[in-house]
């Protein structure tokens, strides 16, 4: 039996992208849509190879243009903004993409009778965590607007299903990272803020040093600790919740992590293990809002969905970034 076809929004951009590949390889035929502020075109044209449709999911005539044009039975849902620190400046932004757009999405699906959604949320809906790893049940109380905003989709979500039976599963997961084994995709954001690309740039010299924002945590080396997941992982993770709504799943929530921590200075003494190169350090002050410890509990997705993640190792996700940015942004 042939496979659906199915929608990817933001799909031209660093998770989207992998899942878009993940899909194909699974054999579902794809249609991205993406209005390529953080995406990239030249991965659809050039390594997605589906169809594509420039365009906002804010824009509902486009929407249903889409979904009376293509067979699209499902759709995954990655185009959000997602800077933190954005968000706290200029909420307005991120509320009305994030919250406006997805709820305008998720109307013009109803009235194209598609009921199956793939939701791309975030371990941001948690806040400071009171227990680690942070199970999914763990009270949630954002402390910026992009994670307030994903908190609000999710109550959305509730409601859709209440009242539409519109199916969603919502993944809550926790610091992306790496890039495709085959060195076919990557993490190119522009600005870019996660650590590892910042780490790998500051290695090839396109960055002069990486600051480490905050050494007084009360953590072994004092250094914040983060929960890091392969993109890849990810990917396969959406492909599963997918057959998992399709194969008549209720709505339900999921995080994704590998239920393990890496240290801001464990990554970059592991970066300068995997490149071989000098990684200069400084040391800044502590940033608003970051917790000393984020670490999920990924237990429920093993269990329901029998995600299995690849690539636990840390070196191993350098090292597949490694070589996307050498590639990538190498001379």
């Amino acid at each position: 039996m042939d496979k659906p076809t199915v929608l990817v929004t933001g799909g031209a951009g660093y998770i989207g992208s992998h899942t878009v590949l993940a899909l194909k390889e699974a054999g579902y035929r794809v249609v991205v849509l993406d209005n390529l502020v953080y995406g990239h075109r030249d991965v659809v044209d050039e390594v997605l190879q589906v169809e594509f449709i420039s365009g906002d999911i804010s824009d509902r005539a486009l929407l249903d243009e889409v979904f009376r044009t293509y067979p699209i039975q499902a759709v995954l849902h990655f185009a959000a903004y997602a800077y933190v620190g954005e968000s706290v400046t200029e909420p307005a932004k991120y509320y009305r993409n994030n919250v406006v757009g997805t709820l305008t999405l998720l109307e013009a699906m109803v009235q194209a009778e598609i009921f199956t959604f793939v939701f791309s949320s975030t371990c941001a809906t948690y806040g400071n965590p009171h227990q680690i790893p942070i199970p999914e049940d763990h009270p949630q109380s954002p402390i910026n607007p992009y994670g307030m905003t994903k908190l609000m989709v999710e109550h959305i979500l509730e409601d859709f299903d209440r009242a539409y039976g519109l199916r969603s599963v919502r993944f809550r997961y926790f610091n992306a990272a790496g890039a495709d084994p085959q060195g076919r995709l990557g993490e190119d954001h522009n600005p870019e803020t996660h650590l590892i690309p910042l780490v790998l740039l500051t290695a090839l010299g396109k960055r002069d040093r990486i600051t480490v924002f905050g050494t007084d945590y009360k953590t072994p080396d004092g250094t914040c600790i983060r929960d890091y997941i392969h993109v890849t992982d990810l990917a396969q993770a959406h492909v599963q919740g997918l057959e998992y709504l399709l194969s008549d799943g209720e709505t339900s929530v999921f995080n994704l992590g590998n239920g393990d921590g890496f240290s801001v200075k464990e990554v970059i003494t592991a970066a300068t293990e995997v490149t071989g190169l000098p990684i200069a350090i400084e040391e800044g002050l502590r940033r608003a809002g970051d917790p000393a410890i984020l670490i999920g509990s990924a237990t429920k997705a093993r269990k329901i969905l029998g995600w299995d993640p690849q690539y636990k190792d840390i070196g191993i996700i350098l090292e597949h970034a490694w070589a996307w940015h050498q590639k990538r942004h190498g001379d």
